[in-house]
């Protein structure tokens, strides 16, 4: 019987072979049978630049297509390189990260990187994000600097995610071309300092609060170009309540810069 790990919500999760690594990835996951084979052959192709994998962890929100038994079976077969936590239901992608952030902190990450695992973030710009981290807290791969890019957006996509960008920029004072994006690469103590385990927002709201506290707690963010390409499988996630939500947080954010706020 496998030992039964405690999630942040009070839910058992399931063990998993663990090895000594002070580099993860943090995945959440909800039908993403299709992606997440090829998201695992991006991630074991990075030794070659890095030396070793990160070790991905996959947070599956007991996705009815199979997404959990691919991660169980990834873990069982290069445990050095992959890890699975599962919960007993669609909770979010908010919490899922949280969930797997505290886990990887709880087992001696150093440096944590978050990514989708619809294959809009390439593996493979890892080590640039890595080597950049060497000089900043917080790595965000951006959309919107030089040689970044999107692929496969239409036109009312685009200016969606500019205009949010542009938003949180405005409301905050991150000075971050990309404030919205997913694909990060943080320094374990900014994520203390940040007190990343109190966010409440749920949705993609998450993102640009996280951001938002790991300044306001004193870190400095870089970016690095990555190019989006949109999800081959699947549909998205995106939905009118995040997109609510997400509106609300403005307001959070702009009280907080006017009142001097700090996590």
């Amino acid at each position: 019987m496998p030992e039964q790990i405690p999630s942040a919500h009070g839910q058992p999760e399931d063990s998993m072979h663990t090895a000594t690594t002070d580099l993860w990835a943090i995945t959440a996951t909800y039908n993403e049978a299709d992606s997440l084979p090829e998201l695992a052959k991006g991630i074991l192709a990075l030794p070659e630049e890095l030396g070793r994998p990160p070790k991905l962890l996959i947070v599956d929100d007991n996705s009815p297509d199979g997404t959990g038994a691919i991660a169980d079976r990834l873990a069982a077969e290069h445990p050095e390189a992959f890890g699975a936590l599962h919960r007993p239901g669609k909770m979010g992608y908010a919490s899922a990260h949280q969930l797997g952030i505290d886990y990887a902190l709880d087992h001696g990450a150093r440096t944590v990187i978050t990514m989708d695992a619809d294959l809009s973030h390439d593996p493979a710009r890892i080590p640039a994000m890595l080597e950049k981290l060497q000089e900043a807290d917080v790595v965000v791969g951006s959309r919107y600097v030089p040689g970044g890019g999107t692929v496969n957006w239409g036109a009312n996509r685009k200016i969606l995610s500019r205009t949010a960008g542009a938003l949180v920029r405005l409301v905050s004072g991150l000075r971050v071309a990309d404030p919205t994006g997913g694909f990060r690469a943080y320094r374990a103590p900014i994520l203390e300092a940040a007190k990343f385990r109190q966010v409440q927002q749920e949705g993609y709201a998450f993102l640009s609060e996280l951001l938002f506290r790991c300044m306001r707690a004193g870190g400095t963010i870089a970016e690095v170009p990555i190019v989006f390409v949109d999800r081959r499988f699947g549909r998205s996630k995106l939905s009118k309540r995040i997109i609510f939500e997400a509106i609300g947080h403005l307001f959070t954010l702009a009280w907080r810069r006017m009142t001097g706020w700090r996590p």
